[in-house]
């Protein structure tokens, strides 16, 4: 039987998670709103972002199930299989993602060639693999320290200048702003129960786990939005070098791509256990972290708020069902072998958010999705509650 990890090792994990290069990239996007409104759009954006975390992780805890296995709660056994797939490809590609960021940024602070870092990279994410979840307790916190200490230096680096701040433009809307910000916190909606569900207090580790990343996340969007507005640049590697950071940048580099990219080479391992008990959730973590790293290597991967959108637009509609029936309707539906009406709810709100991304909302296209989706789940409920009601009625009397 594994260890439990307690709420503080949940926190640790989840401030691993959200100290990375996307957040900061991802934050230097807002540069064109100016720093107030940029600001008010990471607050709102991540509230959102990380309620819906907290409910997706609450449910594996509570459940004291892998992501994956809460989705079959509400889409059945295969209709599970099919958000899986989609789940660990997802990660596979953040996996790469986050390895060619890496690779760049440290590249540009000590050039040895990106090509070289991507390796380094991912041969330190395949060593906390394999050291594994339950035994990298003081080594995250060793590891957890050094970044706390690193990203505070860069953040007085980044706001201490002096400099004047660049004007506002209209090159980014307050609502595609918010979206952006929601996204992030999104991607880690169908892996936080990977993480919860090991937790010693399941609802502690889930608030604790959400409330550090939402803060740090949100730290990590400032630093880039500051870095573009008073810095000039979204190059991370440039603001490290002028912030004369130097071997001190390349660890913040380093070991922030580690932290994050290994939650997510890990969740692509946990996510395949559903396919088949067979399956050593270890070893397709490996596979996952060799592909991304070999991948980073071969293509380039310059610019993620499309792929952060397509995210959003399949595991928004996703989450919204599964809170809909564990929270509302309080319904199963893992003893069939699909929910055919849940799948079709969940196309239908696939659908609207690529449409509702045509149109310029202050709130962003996300909370109009779930809760649209929300609604046409909780009616459909009803509806079949109702139904089988009134059948079992007229079996009784027959």
């Amino acid at each position: 039987m594994s260890r439990k990890t307690t709420v503080f090792e949940n926190g640790m994990i989840w401030f691993g998670a959200a100290v990375g290069l996307a957040e900061i990239l991802s934050g230097t996007y807002l540069a064109p709103l100016g720093f107030s409104k940029g600001l008010l759009s990471i607050i709102i954006g991540h509230l959102i972002g990380c309620v819906l975390l907290f409910l997706a992780g609450y449910i594996g805890g509570k459940t004291r199930s892998s992501a994956m296995e809460t989705v079959t709660f509400s889409f059945g056994k295969k209709g599970g299989y099919f958000f899986a797939l989609l789940n660990v490809l997802q990660l596979v590609g953040w996996t790469a993602i986050m390895i060619y960021d890496g690779s760049l940024a440290a590249n540009g602070v000590f050039h040895i060639g990106s090509g070289i870092w991507a390796v380094v990279i991912g041969g330190l994410i395949l060593v906390w693999i394999l050291i594994g979840i339950q035994s990298l307790g003081k080594l995250n916190v060793v590891a957890m320290s050094a970044l706390f200490i690193l990203t505070i230096i860069l953040s007085v680096q980044v706001f201490g200048g002096g400099s004047s701040p660049a004007a506002a433009s209209d090159a980014m809307t307050f609502g595609a702003a918010i979206e952006l910000n929601v996204a992030m916190p999104l991607s880690w909606v169908p892996l936080i129960s990977d993480y919860t569900r090991e937790a010693e207090k399941p609802a502690a580790a889930t608030f604790c786990s959400t409330v550090v990343y939402g803060l740090v996340s949100c730290w990590m969007y400032v630093i880039g939005m500051g870095a573009a507005i008073f810095a000039g640049t979204s190059d991370i590697a440039e603001i490290m070098l002028k912030a004369g950071l130097g071997i001190l940048g390349l660890l913040i580099v380093v070991f922030a791509t580690v932290t994050t990219t290994f939650l997510d080479a890990y969740s692509a391992g946990v996510s395949s256990e559903l396919f088949s008990e067979k399956l050593n959730g270890k070893w397709i973590a490996v596979a996952a972290t060799v592909i991304g790293t070999l991948a980073a290597v071969l293509y380039p991967m310059d610019n993620i708020t499309g792929f952060l959108y397509l995210i959003g637009s399949v595991f928004a509609p996703m989450i919204a069902v599964q809170i809909a029936d564990f929270f509302i309707l309080k319904v199963r539906h893992d003893d069939r072998m699909i929910s055919i009406e849940n799948l079709i709810i969940w196309l239908a709100g696939f659908l609207l958010y690529r449409y509702l991304m045509g149109f310029d909302f202050i709130i962003g296209s996300t909370l109009l999705d779930i809760a649209v989706t929300m609604a046409l789940c909780v009616a459909v409920g009803l509806v079949r509650k109702a139904f089988n009601g009134s059948r079992q009625k007229s079996e009784n009397a027959a």
